[in-house]
């Protein structure tokens, strides 16, 4: 019970250290052919109590005006070189561009943070800096960053009203809402960010005592856990953000493992100044990675346009398109909406009808991927984990199915799902499965999402309210739709009893029922 599943972890987290160091490397010569014809310099800036952050700055060829200043922190993990090759598009495009390492990383000094206040001070050092060391125009001042890069950037925004707009790219808004989503460790995703921090960083004390206590599964450290989250999520400084009205541009993936869309999607309904949010196919910043070695990239032309509206002023129309700006999984064009809210108002479903028990602690074989690994095959060839849903073993596994559909079937926003559990003891996890299932029985993965409880009455029923993640999918007519709950998945640490066992009803006062947006035909 509450234990990580330790072969997959090491391998997934070998993979991705070694996926993290190559990139790393990779980006470390890529830029440098570009960069050195251009005007780049390497400096070190001091950062909050005077700890040395390793940086470069790119300045436009015209060195006789002031020009708006952009800032980049790195990502987690990731060189001071990261950004060489957009800073330099950036620079031709007349902006002076800092790009820094991130404290306790490479040759940064300091600790990490985990984007605490030592980040965030930081993130204002920089700025100061590039003030008095550049000709940056104090009024006109941008961050941006992918993923880590992203998170301070936003929080950087909220303290500090010099900066006018934020491009947060594979980001968050709920650092908690991220990686313990229904109150249930997303494992997998956490030993990333472990290795990758151990290996190319020097964690905190405090950070190491997180990661430990987050494994332990001991509920007596949950309130710490909480309280450390919500000090580095920009959804808590969210008076304060849209008090200092930077307009801000979220872009992340469908099938963020690190930070699921779900949690940004809130945090974007909730901004009040100008805005923009978009969602395309991938997993943790791999839409924005193409753009980083210089390839053409969707993700990194909008930061542009973004940036020269709202640093430099130039009519482009970005802020005259439809500010939600969604990319399906299953086709190729982009889809435009007015509001979030928009993406979800229309809804189909089917009820889960009856009561089926199933047996805890066994993995039924539907499963939400690999992280990384699954989602990227979804992206470069629509290869989402699939199950057969038909050989699933009802004995680890509840199965409800809807009838044929005539026509296709454009899933579009946040699957939800509402029904009456029944446990045997006090603590347990299920995990919800939408399936898009084709005339074999093959079901390909739509979304899922997992779900922890603790301190329930045994042999007493509960509600259970569950939003799966944000996903945009199209559904092929003659298929159907199945939800699958099982309540083992490798991607998180589950807290099921040996022996408990789970019972899913549909009383007549409150039947069950799956509910999934559509986009109107």
């Amino acid at each position: 019970m509450g234990r990580p599943h330790r072969m997959a972890l090491r391998t997934t987290a070998v993979g991705a250290v070694c996926a993290t160091l190559a990139a790393g490397g990779a980006l470390d010569l890529a830029p440098a052919a570009q960069a050195a014809a251009g005007s780049v310099r390497y400096v070190d800036i001091a950062g909050d109590g005077g700890t040395v952050l390793k940086a470069n700055v790119v300045t436009p060829a015209d060195g006789t005006r002031r020009h708006p200043l952009i800032v980049l922190p790195t990502s987690w993990g990731f060189p001071q070189v990261e950004y060489l090759v957009q800073a330099q598009r950036l620079a031709d495009a007349g902006y002076v561009v800092v790009g820094y390492n991130v404290r306790g990383f490479w040759q940064s000094g300091g600790d990490i943070d985990v984007a605490g206040p030592h980040d965030v001070a930081d993130a204002a050092e920089v700025v100061d800096w590039a003030l008095a060391h550049t000709p940056s125009d104090p009024e006109h001042i941008g961050m941006a960053g992918v993923s880590y890069g992203a998170g301070i950037s936003l929080l950087a925004a909220a303290h500090d009203p010099r900066v006018k707009a934020v491009a947060s790219l594979s980001g968050w808004g709920d650092l908690i809402d991220s990686i313990y989503s229904g109150r249930t460790q997303h494992v997998q995703a956490a030993a990333v960010l472990d290795t990758v921090g151990t290996v190319a960083g020097r964690q905190s004390p405090e950070s190491r005592q997180v990661f430990s206590a987050f494994y332990s599964s001991d509920l007596s450290k949950e309130k710490d856990i909480l309280a450390w989250g919500k000090k580095r999520s920009p959804a808590t400084f969210l008076d304060q953000l849209n008090k200092n009205g930077a307009a801000v541009m979220l872009a992340g993936s469908w099938g963020d493992t690190i930070f699921p869309p779900n949690q940004s999607a809130a945090l974007y309904e909730k901004l009040t100044g100008p805005k923009r949010l978009e969602f395309r196919p991938g997993d943790h910043a791999t839409a924005e990675l193409t753009g980083l070695f210089g390839l053409p990239n969707d993700v990194w032309t909008d930061t542009g346009r973004w940036f020269d509206h709202y640093l430099k002023g130039e009519d482009n129309g970005v802020d005259r398109e439809q500010p939600v700006r969604l990319k399906s999984r299953s086709t190729s064009g982009y889809e435009g909406y007015p509001d979030w809210k928009s993406v979800n108002a229309n809804r189909t479903g089917f009820g889960l009808a009856g009561s089926t028990t199933i047996h805890t602690g066994v993995d039924s074989g539907a499963d939400g991927g690999i992280v990384f690994l699954s989602s990227i095959l979804d992206q470069v060839a629509r290869m989402p984990p699939v199950a057969a849903v038909p050989l699933l073993p009802r004995r680890w596994a509840a199965v409800w199915q809807s009838a044929k559909y005539a026509t296709a079937q454009r899933v579009r926003g946040t699957a939800k799902l509402h029904t009456t559990v029944t446990p045997t003891d006090e603590s347990g996890t299920l995990v919800a499965y939408l399936y898009d299932v084709g005339p074999l029985g093959i079901g390909k993965l739509v979304a899922h999402a997992p779900y922890t409880f603790h301190a329930r009455t045994p042999g007493k029923p509960f509600g259970l309210d569950l939003d799966l993640f944000s996903t945009a999918y199209d559904v092929p007519a003659g298929h159907r739709l199945a939800l699958v709950v099982d309540t083992v998945d490798p991607l998180y640490i589950e807290h099921n009893p040996s022996g408990a066992r789970l019972t899913f009803s549909s009383p007549a006062d409150d039947p069950s029922y799956v509910s999934v947006p559509l986009r109107e035909q």
